[in-house]
């Protein structure tokens, strides 16, 4: 261990968790209100990606619809993700309901395999890397930190405002669904339909509702990763290093998806600060080795809820 690495690779790992813990949150919602594991998410934060991109001016050569701000270009993003998200539920889940779950599971698959078909042909497979970004590249905050390499923790400006507005719109949404009267349906929804149903609530609706917000946290997600590395394909494979999060946290608990996230980006920063980095893809191996040693110990995750059925 390269110990005067630590608190550099520590506080960017935990900076880079943030985002992880916002997409996995994304998946637990969908989880939660229709028992459905969307493998198609990753490719969903990809696409908001590329529609930021787009709304913002494109490859910018002057022959595009749109070249707004990047604030503009992310709500108008949002609102595209958002329709999409009921569309999918609309068309494409909504008409399987009663299906074997491992048929609306392929469903998913399938879905991402189209989304990702769809941006190739329109935005082509060439990755954007001139997305619009709030801060340059060279913009550096330096922390004076004795000890570490430099005798200071150097962080991107760019890496930290993604990690604050990451834990800020988190946190939005764990308090939208325990205190809004919409969230409060949703998470009725997900403890029992019928009940639900026989109390008034519309679950239907809080459905679509769930694959809307799913979009808008996807979107979030996808415009927070491509201002750190760019637009591409590529993109779609933050879900591989979201599912061990979101099993670290528990597969239905909203807060735990985000400390999972957290925990996530810091054991691969500091498995890079070790000897380990030695082998090869060890930082992507290291989280789903400690999910190994989690689920063996607490197979409901570290804030999951034990589930007990009665005979």
């Amino acid at each position: 261990m390269n110990w005067s690495l630590v608190p550099q690779q520590f506080i960017t790992g935990l900076l880079n968790g943030g985002t992880i813990g916002l997409i996995a949150l994304g998946i637990v919602l969908i989880y939660k209100s229709s028992e459905v594991f969307n493998f198609a998410h990753g490719h969903m934060v990809m696409l908001g990606a590329f529609l930021t991109w787009w709304f913002a001016g494109g490859e910018g050569k002057g022959d595009e619809f749109f070249n707004l701000p990047l604030w503009a270009a992310v709500i108008a993003a949002l609102i595209v993700s958002m329709l999409i998200g009921l569309l999918i539920e609309r068309l494409a889940l909504r008409p399987m309901t009663g299906q074997p779950l491992l048929s609306i599971v392929l469903m998913t698959l399938g879905l991402s395999q189209l989304i990702e078909g769809l941006v190739a042909i329109t935005f082509g497979v060439q990755p954007k890397s001139n997305f619009p970004a709030p801060f340059s590249p060279s913009d550096v905050l330096v922390i004076p930190f004795p000890g570490a390499f430099g005798d200071a923790i150097r962080l991107k400006y760019t890496l930290v405002a993604t990690f604050v507005v990451a834990i800020v719109v988190a946190l939005l949404f764990i308090w939208f669904f325990n205190k809004t009267r919409a969230g409060l349906a949703m998470r009725a929804t997900s403890e029992n339909h019928e009940v639900a149903r026989s109390v008034g609530i519309n679950v239907s609706r809080v459905f679509g509702l769930s694959w809307a917000i799913a979009g808008v946290v996807a979107t979030l997600g996808g415009v927070l990763l491509a201002t750190l590395t760019g637009a591409s394909l590529s993109l779609s494979t933050v879900v591989l290093i979201a599912f061990p999060a979101i099993l670290l946290g528990g597969l239905e608990s909203l807060g735990g998806a985000v400390l999972g996230g957290l925990a996530v980006g810091l054991i691969q920063a500091l498995v890079q600060a070790s000897k380990l980095i030695e082998v090869r893809n060890s930082a992507e191996i290291a989280p789903y080795v400690l999910l190994l040693i989690v689920l063996v110990l607490r197979p409901e995750g570290l804030f999951g809820q034990k589930r007990i059925e009665r005979v």
